[in-house]
Protein backbone atom coordinates (compact mmCIF):
# COMPACT_ATOMS: atom_id res chain seq x y z
CA UNK A 1 0.00 0.00 0.00
CA UNK A 2 1.26 3.63 -0.61
CA UNK A 3 2.21 5.48 1.71
CA UNK A 4 0.27 8.86 1.82
CA UNK A 5 1.59 11.97 1.57
CA UNK A 6 0.59 13.96 4.29
CA UNK A 7 0.29 17.90 4.24
CA UNK A 8 1.54 19.00 7.80
CA UNK A 9 0.86 22.31 7.87
CA UNK A 10 -2.86 21.40 6.77
CA UNK A 11 -3.05 19.06 9.75
CA UNK A 12 -1.61 21.91 11.88
CA UNK A 13 -4.32 24.39 10.94
CA UNK A 14 -6.82 21.95 11.21
CA UNK A 15 -6.04 20.57 14.80
CA UNK A 16 -8.67 21.04 17.35
CA UNK A 17 -8.57 23.71 19.87
CA UNK A 18 -5.73 26.58 20.34
CA UNK A 19 -2.14 25.83 19.25
CA UNK A 20 0.28 28.42 18.33
CA UNK A 21 4.32 27.64 17.33
CA UNK A 22 6.65 30.05 18.83
CA UNK A 23 10.48 30.47 18.36
CA UNK A 24 13.16 30.23 21.16
CA UNK A 25 13.01 34.59 21.24
CA UNK A 26 9.10 33.96 22.12
CA UNK A 27 7.84 35.52 18.52
CA UNK A 28 5.10 33.26 17.11
CA UNK A 29 5.83 30.95 13.88
CA UNK A 30 2.58 30.34 12.97
CA UNK A 31 -1.39 29.83 15.00
CA UNK A 32 -3.83 26.89 13.69
CA UNK A 33 -7.44 28.50 13.05
CA UNK A 34 -8.83 27.57 16.64
CA UNK A 35 -6.06 29.71 18.10
CA UNK A 36 -6.75 32.63 15.76
CA UNK A 37 -10.10 32.57 16.03
CA UNK A 38 -10.49 32.07 19.89
CA UNK A 39 -8.10 34.40 20.94
CA UNK A 40 -9.97 37.16 18.50
CA UNK A 41 -6.83 37.47 16.15
CA UNK A 42 -5.47 37.48 12.72
CA UNK A 43 -2.41 35.47 11.72
CA UNK A 44 -0.98 38.98 10.70
CA UNK A 45 -1.10 40.63 14.47
CA UNK A 46 0.65 37.38 15.64
CA UNK A 47 3.70 36.26 13.02
CA UNK A 48 6.97 37.77 13.39
CA UNK A 49 6.04 39.19 17.08
CA UNK A 50 6.78 38.95 20.31
CA UNK A 51 4.05 36.93 22.28
CA UNK A 52 3.82 39.69 25.21
CA UNK A 53 3.33 42.55 22.68
CA UNK A 54 0.49 40.82 21.27
CA UNK A 55 -1.22 39.72 24.35
CA UNK A 56 0.28 42.26 27.50
CA UNK A 57 -1.24 41.34 30.64
CA UNK A 58 -4.08 43.57 32.33
CA UNK A 59 -2.32 46.55 33.73
CA UNK A 60 -5.68 46.93 35.99
CA UNK A 61 -5.04 43.47 37.56
CA UNK A 62 -1.68 44.14 40.01
CA UNK A 63 -2.12 40.69 41.18
CA UNK A 64 -1.83 39.74 37.50
CA UNK A 65 0.88 37.04 37.49
CA UNK A 66 -0.28 35.19 33.65
CA UNK A 67 3.10 36.44 31.62
CA UNK A 68 5.58 36.11 34.29
CA UNK A 69 4.23 32.77 34.77
CA UNK A 70 3.85 31.85 30.99
CA UNK A 71 7.40 33.16 30.09
CA UNK A 72 9.43 30.86 32.75
CA UNK A 73 7.44 28.02 31.56
CA UNK A 74 7.83 28.60 27.66
CA UNK A 75 11.64 29.62 28.74
CA UNK A 76 12.24 26.20 31.09
CA UNK A 77 11.22 24.23 28.03
CA UNK A 78 13.63 25.94 25.37
CA UNK A 79 16.74 25.15 28.38
CA UNK A 80 15.57 21.86 29.22
CA UNK A 81 14.16 20.62 26.12
CA UNK A 82 11.11 19.14 28.17
CA UNK A 83 7.32 19.50 28.32
CA UNK A 84 5.91 21.82 30.85
CA UNK A 85 2.64 21.96 31.88
CA UNK A 86 1.37 24.68 33.94
CA UNK A 87 -1.37 25.09 36.37
CA UNK A 88 -4.89 26.73 35.45
CA UNK A 89 -4.23 30.18 34.62
CA UNK A 90 -5.94 33.82 34.84
CA UNK A 91 -5.07 35.74 31.56
CA UNK A 92 -7.00 38.61 30.87
CA UNK A 93 -7.13 39.62 26.78
CA UNK A 94 -7.69 42.71 25.61
CA UNK A 95 -10.51 43.09 23.35
CA UNK A 96 -9.20 43.68 20.01
CA UNK A 97 -12.68 45.49 18.84
CA UNK A 98 -12.71 47.69 21.81
CA UNK A 99 -9.23 49.09 23.28
CA UNK A 100 -8.88 49.54 26.70
CA UNK A 101 -11.37 47.20 27.29
CA UNK A 102 -9.96 43.75 28.58
CA UNK A 103 -12.03 40.30 28.71
CA UNK A 104 -11.50 37.75 31.48
CA UNK A 105 -10.35 34.45 30.27
CA UNK A 106 -9.09 31.23 32.28
CA UNK A 107 -6.65 28.99 30.33
CA UNK A 108 -4.65 25.44 30.99
CA UNK A 109 -1.70 25.79 28.80
CA UNK A 110 1.19 22.98 28.00
CA UNK A 111 4.40 24.13 26.06
CA UNK A 112 6.36 21.40 24.38
CA UNK A 113 9.36 21.44 22.68
CA UNK A 114 10.65 20.96 18.80
CA UNK A 115 14.04 19.75 18.42
CA UNK A 116 16.63 20.57 15.44
CA UNK A 117 19.06 17.65 14.39
CA UNK A 118 21.13 18.99 16.94
CA UNK A 119 19.27 18.20 20.21
CA UNK A 120 18.26 22.00 20.26
CA UNK A 121 14.87 23.76 20.95
CA UNK A 122 13.95 24.88 17.30
CA UNK A 123 10.34 25.48 18.31
CA UNK A 124 7.75 25.61 21.07
CA UNK A 125 4.35 23.95 20.92
CA UNK A 126 1.90 26.06 23.02
CA UNK A 127 -1.15 24.30 23.35
CA UNK A 128 -3.80 25.85 25.42
CA UNK A 129 -7.16 25.32 26.68
CA UNK A 130 -10.11 27.78 27.11
CA UNK A 131 -11.94 27.10 30.38
CA UNK A 132 -13.43 30.33 31.35
CA UNK A 133 -16.56 29.26 30.54
CA UNK A 134 -16.36 25.90 32.74
CA UNK A 135 -15.11 28.57 35.50
CA UNK A 136 -18.19 30.76 35.39
CA UNK A 137 -20.03 27.85 35.01
CA UNK A 138 -23.47 28.14 37.21
CA UNK A 139 -25.17 24.84 35.84
CA UNK A 140 -28.06 23.60 38.05
CA UNK A 141 -29.89 25.66 40.59
CA UNK A 142 -30.48 25.76 44.46
CA UNK A 143 -27.80 24.01 47.01
CA UNK A 144 -26.22 21.91 43.24
CA UNK A 145 -25.45 25.52 41.95
CA UNK A 146 -23.87 26.80 44.94
CA UNK A 147 -21.62 23.33 45.93
CA UNK A 148 -20.94 24.30 41.83
CA UNK A 149 -19.80 27.37 42.36
CA UNK A 150 -17.39 26.39 45.59
CA UNK A 151 -16.08 23.91 43.99
CA UNK A 152 -15.02 25.33 40.71
CA UNK A 153 -13.57 27.90 43.04
CA UNK A 154 -11.82 25.50 44.83
CA UNK A 155 -10.30 23.91 41.72
CA UNK A 156 -8.96 27.30 40.71
CA UNK A 157 -7.46 28.67 44.39
CA UNK A 158 -6.03 24.82 44.77
CA UNK A 159 -4.18 25.30 41.10
CA UNK A 160 -2.62 28.23 41.91
CA UNK A 161 -1.41 27.37 45.23
CA UNK A 162 0.45 24.37 43.58
CA UNK A 163 1.89 26.65 40.99
CA UNK A 164 3.16 28.79 43.55
CA UNK A 165 4.58 25.50 45.60
CA UNK A 166 6.15 24.59 42.69
CA UNK A 167 7.92 28.21 41.47
CA UNK A 168 9.27 28.41 45.05
CA UNK A 169 10.85 24.92 44.67
CA UNK A 170 12.27 26.01 41.78
CA UNK A 171 13.95 28.87 43.18
CA UNK A 172 14.90 26.74 45.75
CA UNK A 173 16.77 24.34 43.79
CA UNK A 174 18.33 26.89 41.79
CA UNK A 175 19.72 28.56 44.76
CA UNK A 176 20.67 24.94 46.10
CA UNK A 177 22.43 24.13 42.93
CA UNK A 178 24.17 27.69 42.76
CA UNK A 179 25.52 27.29 46.21
CA UNK A 180 26.88 23.71 45.16
CA UNK A 181 28.66 24.76 41.91
CA UNK A 182 30.77 27.34 43.85
CA UNK A 183 31.53 24.93 46.52
CA UNK A 184 32.43 22.40 43.63
CA UNK A 185 34.76 25.18 41.86
CA UNK A 186 35.96 26.25 45.09
CA UNK A 187 37.32 22.68 45.70
CA UNK A 188 38.18 21.92 41.97
CA UNK A 189 40.95 24.57 40.92
CA UNK A 190 42.75 24.39 38.23
CA UNK A 191 45.69 22.06 38.79
CA UNK A 192 49.38 23.27 39.25
CA UNK A 193 51.92 22.32 36.41
CA UNK A 194 52.86 19.12 36.77
CA UNK A 195 56.64 19.59 35.80
CA UNK A 196 57.54 19.60 32.02
CA UNK A 197 54.36 17.51 31.36
CA UNK A 198 51.01 18.82 29.75
CA UNK A 199 47.66 18.38 31.30
CA UNK A 200 44.25 19.57 31.10
CA UNK A 201 41.22 19.55 33.13
CA UNK A 202 37.46 19.94 32.65
CA UNK A 203 34.57 19.93 34.81
CA UNK A 204 30.73 19.84 33.28
CA UNK A 205 27.84 20.11 35.54
CA UNK A 206 24.93 18.54 34.73
CA UNK A 207 22.21 20.30 32.74
CA UNK A 208 18.96 21.81 34.40
CA UNK A 209 18.98 19.33 37.33
CA UNK A 210 20.59 19.27 41.28
CA UNK A 211 22.27 15.92 39.81
CA UNK A 212 25.61 18.04 40.48
CA UNK A 213 28.73 18.22 42.09
CA UNK A 214 29.37 14.75 42.77
CA UNK A 215 32.48 14.13 40.40
CA UNK A 216 36.42 15.02 40.94
CA UNK A 217 39.53 15.15 39.41
CA UNK A 218 42.87 15.10 41.57
CA UNK A 219 46.48 15.53 40.49
CA UNK A 220 49.17 15.32 43.00
CA UNK A 221 52.65 15.38 42.76
CA UNK A 222 55.15 12.92 44.02
CA UNK A 223 58.86 12.64 44.69
CA UNK A 224 61.04 12.03 41.59
CA UNK A 225 59.30 12.40 37.93
CA UNK A 226 56.14 11.15 39.05
CA UNK A 227 52.59 12.13 39.74
CA UNK A 228 49.66 10.78 40.56
CA UNK A 229 45.92 10.99 38.98
CA UNK A 230 42.40 10.08 40.65
CA UNK A 231 38.99 10.60 39.20
CA UNK A 232 36.33 10.05 41.23
CA UNK A 233 32.27 10.24 41.50
CA UNK A 234 30.46 10.56 44.99
CA UNK A 235 26.60 8.72 44.66
CA UNK A 236 24.42 11.72 45.03
CA UNK A 237 23.91 15.01 44.24
CA UNK A 238 23.68 18.44 45.21
CA UNK A 239 25.55 20.67 48.80
CA UNK A 240 25.43 17.12 50.30
CA UNK A 241 27.59 15.22 47.77
CA UNK A 242 29.61 18.45 46.86
CA UNK A 243 30.85 18.40 50.71
CA UNK A 244 31.51 14.38 50.78
CA UNK A 245 33.32 15.10 47.65
CA UNK A 246 35.50 17.51 49.23
CA UNK A 247 36.15 15.36 52.01
CA UNK A 248 37.01 11.85 49.90
CA UNK A 249 39.58 14.30 47.63
CA UNK A 250 41.77 15.58 50.40
CA UNK A 251 41.98 12.42 52.30
CA UNK A 252 42.65 10.72 48.62
CA UNK A 253 45.08 13.47 47.76
CA UNK A 254 46.96 13.21 51.67
CA UNK A 255 46.69 9.60 50.99
CA UNK A 256 48.81 9.48 47.65
CA UNK A 257 51.79 11.22 48.88
CA UNK A 258 52.29 8.83 51.31
CA UNK A 259 51.15 5.26 49.64
CA UNK A 260 53.94 3.23 47.71
CA UNK A 261 50.73 3.30 44.94
CA UNK A 262 47.42 3.66 43.81
CA UNK A 263 46.09 0.36 45.71
CA UNK A 264 47.29 1.19 48.99
CA UNK A 265 45.61 4.97 48.71
CA UNK A 266 42.59 3.21 48.18
CA UNK A 267 42.57 1.15 50.65
CA UNK A 268 43.71 3.79 53.04
CA UNK A 269 40.26 6.11 51.44
CA UNK A 270 38.07 3.14 51.96
CA UNK A 271 38.98 2.77 55.49
CA UNK A 272 38.22 6.59 55.34
CA UNK A 273 35.02 6.65 53.91
CA UNK A 274 33.46 4.23 56.31
CA UNK A 275 33.26 7.04 58.82
CA UNK A 276 31.87 9.41 55.93
CA UNK A 277 28.18 9.77 55.75
CA UNK A 278 26.85 9.80 52.13
CA UNK A 279 30.84 8.14 50.71
CA UNK A 280 29.52 4.48 50.34
CA UNK A 281 29.40 3.33 46.53
CA UNK A 282 31.61 6.58 45.71
CA UNK A 283 33.45 4.98 42.51
CA UNK A 284 37.76 5.90 42.10
CA UNK A 285 39.79 5.34 39.85
CA UNK A 286 43.69 6.34 40.80
CA UNK A 287 46.32 6.21 38.45
CA UNK A 288 50.06 6.65 39.46
CA UNK A 289 52.90 7.91 36.67
CA UNK A 290 56.40 6.96 36.33
CA UNK A 291 58.05 8.77 33.54
CA UNK A 292 61.96 7.66 35.16
CA UNK A 293 60.67 4.01 33.97
CA UNK A 294 57.85 5.03 31.56
CA UNK A 295 55.24 2.89 33.79
CA UNK A 296 51.39 3.59 34.17
CA UNK A 297 50.53 2.09 37.75
CA UNK A 298 46.75 1.92 38.46
CA UNK A 299 43.94 0.97 40.52
CA UNK A 300 40.09 1.18 40.30
CA UNK A 301 36.87 1.15 43.04
CA UNK A 302 34.08 0.45 40.45
CA UNK A 303 35.30 3.29 38.30
CA UNK A 304 35.29 3.14 34.55
CA UNK A 305 38.66 2.39 33.31
CA UNK A 306 41.39 5.07 32.25
CA UNK A 307 42.52 4.90 28.91
CA UNK A 308 46.10 4.99 27.07
CA UNK A 309 46.18 6.21 23.61
CA UNK A 310 49.66 4.92 22.32
CA UNK A 311 51.85 6.85 20.31
CA UNK A 312 52.90 6.99 17.81
CA UNK A 313 50.35 3.61 16.57
CA UNK A 314 47.37 5.71 17.34
CA UNK A 315 45.54 1.85 19.65
CA UNK A 316 43.75 2.12 22.27
CA UNK A 317 43.90 0.52 25.17
CA UNK A 318 41.55 0.44 28.76
CA UNK A 319 43.29 -0.06 31.97
CA UNK A 320 40.99 -2.35 33.47
CA UNK A 321 42.88 -5.28 34.50
CA UNK A 322 42.97 -4.13 38.16
CA UNK A 323 39.05 -3.65 39.36
CA UNK A 324 37.51 -4.25 42.11
CA UNK A 325 33.97 -2.72 43.98
CA UNK A 326 33.42 0.59 44.99
CA UNK A 327 33.92 2.31 48.47
CA UNK A 328 32.18 0.38 51.22
CA UNK A 329 31.24 -2.21 48.74
CA UNK A 330 32.40 -4.77 51.06
CA UNK A 331 31.57 -5.83 54.85
CA UNK A 332 35.12 -5.58 55.87
CA UNK A 333 38.40 -4.74 54.41
CA UNK A 334 40.24 -6.70 51.66
CA UNK A 335 43.52 -4.85 49.68
CA UNK A 336 43.07 -3.91 46.21
CA UNK A 337 44.25 -4.90 43.20
CA UNK A 338 46.80 -3.20 41.61
CA UNK A 339 48.03 -3.52 37.66
CA UNK A 340 51.33 -1.93 35.76
CA UNK A 341 51.46 -0.92 32.17
CA UNK A 342 54.20 0.77 29.83
CA UNK A 343 54.29 3.61 27.76
CA UNK A 344 55.93 5.48 25.58
CA UNK A 345 56.59 9.34 25.37
CA UNK A 346 53.87 10.91 23.59
CA UNK A 347 51.43 8.83 24.56
CA UNK A 348 48.26 10.48 25.89
CA UNK A 349 46.26 8.59 29.41
CA UNK A 350 42.54 9.92 29.95
CA UNK A 351 40.76 9.70 32.93
CA UNK A 352 37.05 10.63 33.34
CA UNK A 353 33.85 9.69 34.92
CA UNK A 354 30.53 8.13 33.99
CA UNK A 355 29.05 10.60 32.56
CA UNK A 356 31.16 11.14 29.47
CA UNK A 357 29.84 7.60 28.01
CA UNK A 358 27.05 6.50 29.79
CA UNK A 359 23.42 7.33 28.74
CA UNK A 360 20.13 5.63 29.61
CA UNK A 361 18.89 2.89 27.24
CA UNK A 362 22.62 2.30 25.98
CA UNK A 363 25.37 -0.51 27.05
CA UNK A 364 28.34 1.05 28.73
CA UNK A 365 30.46 -0.95 26.16
CA UNK A 366 28.66 1.73 23.46
CA UNK A 367 29.87 4.65 25.34
CA UNK A 368 33.60 3.20 25.68
CA UNK A 369 33.57 2.46 22.17
CA UNK A 370 32.69 6.58 21.47
CA UNK A 371 35.23 7.16 23.38
CA UNK A 372 38.18 5.23 21.91
CA UNK A 373 36.86 6.21 18.36
CA UNK A 374 37.22 10.11 19.33
CA UNK A 375 40.57 9.43 21.27
CA UNK A 376 41.62 8.20 17.95
CA UNK A 377 40.56 11.08 15.64
CA UNK A 378 41.21 13.70 17.73
CA UNK A 379 44.44 12.12 19.60
CA UNK A 380 47.20 14.37 17.52
CA UNK A 381 45.80 17.56 19.23
CA UNK A 382 47.10 18.79 22.36
CA UNK A 383 45.51 18.18 25.85
CA UNK A 384 43.64 21.31 25.79
CA UNK A 385 42.25 21.03 22.26
CA UNK A 386 41.51 16.78 22.98
CA UNK A 387 39.65 18.03 26.37
CA UNK A 388 37.48 20.16 24.21
CA UNK A 389 36.84 17.96 21.67
CA UNK A 390 36.03 14.55 23.46
CA UNK A 391 33.18 16.91 25.32
CA UNK A 392 32.27 17.81 22.03
CA UNK A 393 32.10 14.48 20.49
CA UNK A 394 30.82 12.63 23.40
CA UNK A 395 28.47 15.21 25.82
CA UNK A 396 24.62 15.49 24.36
CA UNK A 397 24.46 19.21 22.24
CA UNK A 398 21.80 20.30 25.05
CA UNK A 399 23.95 18.79 28.21
CA UNK A 400 24.17 15.97 29.70
CA UNK A 401 21.61 14.53 32.77
CA UNK A 402 24.75 13.29 34.73
CA UNK A 403 27.83 15.78 35.88
CA UNK A 404 31.34 14.85 34.02
CA UNK A 405 35.05 15.41 35.20
CA UNK A 406 37.76 14.56 32.37
CA UNK A 407 42.12 14.57 33.02
CA UNK A 408 43.74 14.25 29.89
CA UNK A 409 47.99 14.01 30.39
CA UNK A 410 50.62 13.83 27.49
CA UNK A 411 52.60 11.38 28.86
Amino acid sequence: MKKPQIDYEAVFHALPGMVALLTPDLEYADANEDFLRLAGRTREQLLGRYIFDVFPENPNDPAAAGMRETQASMLRVVSTGERDTMALLRYDIEDSQRPGQWVEHFWSPVNAPVLGPDGRVVLIVHRVEEVTELIRARGGTGSDSSRSRVLEAELYTRSRELQEVNERLRRAQARDREVALTLQAAMLPAPTPVGHHRAAVRYRPAVGTLNVCGDWYDLVDLPGDRIAVAVGDVVGHGLEAACVMGQLRSALSAAARVADGPARALEALGLYARHVDGAESTTVAKTFIDWGTHTLTYSSAGHPPPVLLHHPDGTVTFLDQATDPPLGARPEHVPRPEARTSFTEGSTLVLYTDGLIERRHEDIDTGLARLADSLVRHGQAGPEALADALLADLLPPTGNTDDTALVIIRL
